[in-house]
């Protein structure tokens, strides 16, 4: 039976409550702010940011499990949070600018992304399937209403249209998969799941309902063939929305994704890590022929969104202690290169010039060679090019794969690499080689804290792939035992 817990029990939730509550508060002091003042919640907002991820880092409240088992905070869960709280407040840093200069920025904005962020924190630490929906959802719907914020624009509202309608969907596989489970086992508990399915390995209740979570998974990633609503969302949205739907709810896929399979479905490993697989194939194969056709940047980086979801995939489906730490390992290595990446967009647009086309980046060398060399950075390490940070998560989701006994899927996986890395070149060709249309147009005129915060962002996607075994370490001891 479920009791009132009490404070001190509730300390491990401490990082969540305060993210709630702070934004409950913003939400209304936002009421009594004008245009000119708006930034205050802005900056406030990213400031809860980084106190809660100081807190999960320091260890406040400790770890634990509390609601009755429904919500468990271990080392897994502190190091997802602290990720996904820093990129949620360099998405914030990123956004002010862009939307302030078209008139989009509200209020809302930041405080939709600190619930979404609260769902994310609340389904990476999900013990029973209820949390799992429950913090699915809670940045499910923030999402949608934050790729909807330009109102005016028919390829916005078209885009939060498809998100929606697929979303619904997905959440509905992904429920009717979870209503099997318990069918077949009885409890909503993710551990008493996964000690009930080594003894009942054959129950097609059980495995069909693991099928279906299976597939809502991968619509949550991005992975193909459930990849329909990337390209449409991603170009659709506000460049920073992008940013941050694209890089953030990566961390929370892969703790949804740990949670329901392998502490969920561990006692079905050969089921799920065979259908991971096989996403796998098809995301890289998809993703990333279909990126090499694109000419717009936005959709390119959705479908390469789709290629690396198949490379963490491999790493997935290696399984094991090392499988879950390379793929958790490629996840954050992803968020940081995601945010790089559409932070070259940012830096680069005014309004009026989106700079969402490859013809955009003609030329960036000769007019500014710092900014191009930093975007050199950026499409080196989403290629997987040494010694940058993408090439590390790569040869790691690889490995895992091999010490998986999947030397097939490693292959593939190398082969798409060498792939994908062409569409890249095209950029860097663009920005080296090819003379700009027009020199006057293409000026970097962002704030200069975002293009402080491009630089380091950039710079650290070479500065970590020096130092990249830290990372790697603490990814590992999240798994052991």
């Amino acid at each position: 039976m479920l009791t009132v817990p009490t404070a001190s029990e509730l300390l491990p939730l401490l990082p969540e409550l305060v993210l709630v509550g702070a934004a409950f508060a913003l939400l209304l002091l936002d009421l009594f702010l004008d245009e000119r003042r708006r930034v205050v919640t802005h900056v406030l907002s990213v400031a809860t940011l980084v106190v809660v991820a100081a807190m999960i880092a320091g260890g406040v409240g400790g770890q634990g499990t509390v609601l009755g088992g429904m919500f468990v905070r271990d080392t897994a869960a502190d190091l997802l949070k602290i990720a996904i709280t820093l990129v949620g407040a360099v998405s914030l840093i990123y956004g002010w600018p862009f939307l302030r200069d078209r008139g989009l920025y509200k209020g809302e904005i930041a405080v939709l992304i600190l619930f979404a962020t609260a769902g994310m924190m609340l389904l990476v630490s999900a013990g029973s399937l209820v949390m799992v929906y429950l913090g699915l959802e809670m940045l499910a719907l923030c999402s949608y209403a934050l790729v909807a914020i330009d109102r005016d624009s028919p390829l916005a509202s078209e885009a939060a249209i498809k998100y929606f309608i697929l979303g619904s969907l997905a959440s509905g596989l992904l429920l009717y998969g979870m209503s099997l489970v318990y069918g077949a086992t009885g409890t909503l508990d993710l551990a008493t799941i996964g000690a009930a399915g080594s003894a009942l390995q054959t129950s097609t209740m059980l495995i069909t309902g693991v099928v279906f979570m299976v597939a809502g998974i991968a619509f949550k990633f991005g992975g193909a063939p459930f990849h329909m609503w990337l390209p449409d969302v991603y170009h659709g949205a506000p460049t920073p929305i992008t940013l941050f739907i694209g890089s953030a709810p990566k961390l929370a896929s892969f703790g949804m994704a740990y949670r329901l399979l392998e502490v969920g479905a561990g006692g079905l490993d050969d089921t799920w890590r065979l259908m991971i697989a096989a996403i796998a194939v098809a995301s890289l194969a998809i993703g990333n022929l279909t990126a090499m056709v694109q000419d717009n940047v936005k959709r390119l980086l959705a479908y390469s969104t789709v290629s690396h979801v198949g490379f963490l995939f491999v790493g997935l489906a290696g399984g094991g202690e090392q499988g879950l730490a390379a793929a958790m390992f490629y996840a954050i290595s992803y968020a940081l290169m995601s945010t790089a990446a559409f932070g070259a967009i940012v830096v680069l647009a005014r309004r009026g010039f989106e700079s969402d086309r490859i013809d955009d980046f003609r030329g960036l060398n000769a007019r500014n060679p710092w900014l191009a060399g930093l975007v050199l950075c950026v499409m080196a390490s989403l290629a997987g090019l040494p010694p940058f940070l993408g090439f590390w998560a790569k040869l790691a989701v690889l490995r895992a794969a091999l010490e998986g006994g999947l030397m097939w899927l490693a292959i593939v996986g190398v082969v798409f690499a060498v792939v994908g890395a062409f569409y890249y070149l095209r950029i860097v060709k663009a920005m080296y080689f090819d003379e700009p249309e027009d020199r006057t147009t293409h000026e970097m005129v962002a704030d200069r804290p975002v293009r402080i915060v491009f630089s380091v962002n950039a710079l650290a996607l070479l500065a970590l792939g020096f130092a990249w075994n830290p990372i790697m370490v603490w990814c590992q001891r999240a798994f052991v035992g």
